[in-house]
């Protein structure tokens, strides 16, 4: 067998059991899936995916002036009265689809 090195990653504890969940159905130990990914790291001199930041960032509210939250609240607000809302399962949807959210 070949000499192995220890590897340690904090990930979140969900993400964690859905991999597992789905390395579990395919037959794949955990192990041996950081393991490919780490050799793909390395012959493709990358990352073995398309990484790139989405389209439209959500809006911070640390980040707005109290002129721009209070204009963002007043759009909201005119949005409601003019029946433009969306369900809440839609919009969960759609953020994990554009941020992985």
């Amino acid at each position: 067998m070949a000499r192995t090195a220890n590897v340690f990653a904090h990930v979140e504890p969900e993400i964690k059991e859905q991999a597992e969940q789905v390395l579990e159905r395919l037959g794949i130990p955990m192990s041996n899936a950081v393991g490919m990914f780490l050799r793909q790291i390395v012959l493709q001199r990358g990352i073995p995916f398309e990484m790139k930041l989405p389209q439209e960032i959500p809006a911070a509210y640390k980040s707005f002036t109290k002129e721009q939250f209070d204009r963002e609240i007043e759009e909201g607000m005119a949005d409601i009265r003019e029946g433009r809302v969306y369900p809440a399962d839609a919009v969960e949807m759609e953020m994990k689809r554009d941020f992985g959210i």
